[in-house]
């Protein structure tokens, strides 16, 4: 099975930053590299919405419109590791951030399609 840990989260300042980061457990038969990963979030009362995504060779990267141009996904493949960097943050990027890959290469932008998820880490934006 695949296992996700993310961590960085913590509680920060409007327009301050915050890296997180999720490293992710080999599939038996399908390596993390092959994977779709991205991230989403989930603040209270409101529904888990997808934040970014990446391709497997960080080809296509997908973004919410609330956070472009303020996050960015990355991947490490030598390290099992994938990243969310995000900067000026707002009271509104408040949530539990979560970590989700989707066992196949394509069409990563569909963030309805994931089905394997980390535990998530919180991140409280104060105004």
């Amino acid at each position: 099975q695949v296992q996700l840990v993310e961590s960085g989260g913590g509680s920060v300042q409007a327009g301050g930053s915050l890296r997180l980061s999720c490293v992710v457990s080999k599939v038996s038969d399908n390596t993390y590299s092959s994977n779709c990963m991205a991230w989403f979030r989930q603040a209270p009362g409101k529904a888990r919405e997808g934040v970014a995504a990446i391709s497997p060779g960080r080809l296509s990267v997908y973004y919410a419109d609330s956070v472009k141009g303020r996050f960015t996904i990355s991947r490490d493949n030598a390290k099992d590791t994938i990243y969310l960097e995000m900067n000026n943050l707002k009271s509104d990027d408040t949530a539990i951030y979560y970590c989700a890959t989707l066992l196949r290469t394509w069409r990563c932008g569909a963030f309805n399609e994931y089905n394997y998820w980390g535990q998530g880490t919180q991140v409280t934006v104060s105004s």
